[in-house]
């Protein structure tokens, strides 16, 4: 009669093999990756979108995990290269803050970022907008003024022809005019900012043009960008866009608009595959999007590079 024999080195050198061999290579077919390369390229080299955003989108017609695309990406299966993604370098070394100059800071006594704490704790259904300037080149006066809902991360952008309280106190009377003064408390009821010398008009911006109040305004803490973290995830899109140290002499206010509807229709993770303008639609007061002319772009067209307004 035939005889077996097992031999225990063996059985594992073939268990071995069958483990290895069946996880080498691609998992897909060339047709496959000629058509997850051909939506990938025109999305992330063209127009600048994120991962997240396009797996919103089209999650389907990818067929495979966000971290096997990272993959691919990594081993150059595609056309496009992890030079391409906006987040797959490494950030510069932060150089130390300098010391700060004295200066009158009297605008910031019981508003500074202990007593915000202190504010949402006595009153947790408040909803915090951020609101910071981004600058452009040195030397030059033109900078931008942003506004962040802290509940749907929404942001406006106004473009200042110069970076001064005058600047940013005519924002506000703006608001004022076409919100009206309910629409405008129930959107601002507060706003955290830097302590820059644009925002020290606390005052001014607390108060409507007839004397009463409008909103309550706090300081973050000087190098204090995680106290901000909102925003300056918010002003990542803006450079994008406009990198640092870019001039901002070509910029209008719709180039301006074009720039904000971008960045707000962009998918993000934190809200599940949804974008701010599509939560600010059920969270805030629509009239503002009427009056800033806030609308929704077509996922496949949101486009986060300097292209967009050249």
């Amino acid at each position: 009669m035939p005889r077996m024999f097992y031999s225990s080195k063996y059985a594992h050198d073939e268990y071995r093999s069958v483990l290895v061999d069946s996880r080498v290579g691609i998992n897909q077919t060339p047709e496959s990756i000629q058509s997850m390369n051909d939506l990938l390229v025109p999305l992330i080299r063209d127009k600048h979108q994120s991962i997240g955003h396009i797996y919103a989108t089209h999650a389907e017609k990818l067929g495979c995990s966000r971290r096997t695309l990272y993959s691919y990406i990594n081993d150059c299966v595609f056309d496009i290269r992890n030079g391409d993604l906006r987040r797959s370098v490494r950030y510069k070394k932060r150089r130390k803050p300098t010391k700060a100059r004295s200066k009158d800071r009297s605008y910031r006594q019981g508003h500074n970022y202990e007593d915000f704490q202190d504010y949402i704790k006595e009153h947790p259904d408040t909803n915090v907008v951020g609101m910071y300037c981004v600058e452009g080149k040195k030397g030059e006066s033109k900078a931008i003024l942003t506004f962040t809902f802290r509940n749907c991360n929404l942001m406006l952008m106004f473009l200042f022809e110069y970076q001064d309280q005058e600047c940013v106190l005519e924002v506000f009377v703006w608001l004022e005019t076409v919100l009206g003064q309910e629409a405008f408390k129930k959107l601002f009821p507060v706003i955290l900012t830097d302590g820059d010398s644009e925002f020290s008009a606390r005052k001014e911006m607390e108060e409507f043009c007839d004397g009463s109040k409008s909103t309550t305004v706090f300081y973050c803490d000087p190098y204090s960008f995680w106290q901000k973290g909102a925003c300056e995830k918010n002003h990542e899109y803006i450079r994008y866009i406009c990198p640092k140290d870019s001039s901002f002499t070509d910029l209008n206010d719709d180039k301006v608009r074009l720039m904000m509807n971008h960045i707000n229709n962009e998918k993000r993770d934190s809200f599940n595959g949804h974008s701010p303008y599509e939560l600010s639609l059920l969270l805030l007061d629509n009239k503002l999007h009427k009056a800033l002319g806030l609308k929704a772009i077509e996922p496949d067209d949101v486009m986060l590079s300097p292209k967009l307004i050249k």
